[in-house]
């Protein structure tokens, strides 16, 4: 759109620079939305694409986390820790002077923002959105386990059989992976340039550090990680959205929703684990919804 305005820059953050962009259009504003990405280790590529669109109500901030996309890329892996990346967003509202802020997190996203909102209980953040989450990552190992076993059986023996041998980079085990996220993480045949874009800004050390060698394995510093216990000290309005086919399975998701007073619950029928790009208009449509109820 031609009057949409986008502001970019580095962010001072604890171990580097983190890059930002701020989208915003005339007449945009509502209070701004925060969009914390996935991975850890991904990059704010996809979500923008598809998220861009609702600068015309309000500021939208997307960042790339430290060490993936446009930001700096150290090579301290004793930064790949929540704390520091719940300590990014602190300096990211302090630089950017939000106030009050709305919260989306994807994926991995939902756990900083679950984490930031229960250990932190920051002032001013209006509402959340849990899009895709793993609150738990026990109950998304045995989900996981499960949607391996409805796969083929040659696939499930590839990819038992590398787990074991620690041959998690071999291409037998990437081609069953393929299989899994075909089907789980993004159903759209071809995928969109925009995806293909961003994956080589990824940033793999930061993801074997903290999740693992796939999206079904967890073995990093995120193996043990479980904020269920937690989840009634979230108070503000929060919507938690998943795919019907997604990783993040709808059981599950709905689950932690249980364990949120008030929080509301959608499942996209035709998604998997990228709802916002699977259902673009249907996943805007959910958000605006939700922010619009939010503020009255």
């Amino acid at each position: 759109m031609s009057d949409r305005m986008s502001e970019e820059g580095f962010i001072d953050v604890p171990g580097g620079k983190v890059w930002y962009t701020r989208l915003t259009e005339d007449g945009g504003n509502g209070t701004p939305l925060v969009v914390l990405h996935g991975g850890p280790g991904n990059t704010h590529g996809a979500l923008k694409f598809a998220l861009g669109a609702l600068a015309n109500e309000r500021p939208v901030i997307f960042y790339d986390q430290l060490g993936s996309g446009n930001s700096e890329r150290p090579t301290d892996v004793s930064l790949w820790k929540t704390d520091r990346f719940i300590d990014e967003l602190v300096c990211i509202r302090e630089a950017l002077g939000l106030a009050e802020i709305h919260v989306l997190g994807h994926s991995w996203g939902t756990m900083l923002a679950a984490s930031y909102l229960i250990e932190r209980k920051p002032e001013g953040v209006r509402s959340v959105i849990f899009s895709s989450p793993c609150l738990s990552s026990a109950l998304w190992k045995q989900d996981a386990d499960r949607l391996i076993a409805q796969l083929p059986d040659d696939v499930q023996q590839t990819i038992v059989l590398h787990e074991e041998q620690g041959t998690t980079d071999s291409e037998a085990y990437q081609a069953a992976m393929k299989v899994y996220y075909d089907r789980h993480v993004l159903r759209l045949d071809p995928v969109p340039e925009i995806v293909k874009l961003s994956r080589p800004k990824g940033n793999k050390e930061v993801y074997m550090t903290m999740w693992g060698p796939s999206e079904f394995c967890p073995t990093g510093n995120l193996k043990h990680y479980d904020v269920t216990p937690q989840l009634h000290e979230i108070t503000i309005p929060s919507l938690f959205l998943c795919g019907r086919y997604d990783e993040a399975t709808p059981e599950a998701t709905q689950h932690y929703q249980s364990l949120v007073p008030g929080a509301d619950f959608h499942v996209f029928e035709e998604s998997s684990h990228m709802s916002y790009m699977e259902e673009t208009d249907e996943y805007l449509q959910e958000v605006r919804q939700f922010l619009h109820k939010v503020e009255g």
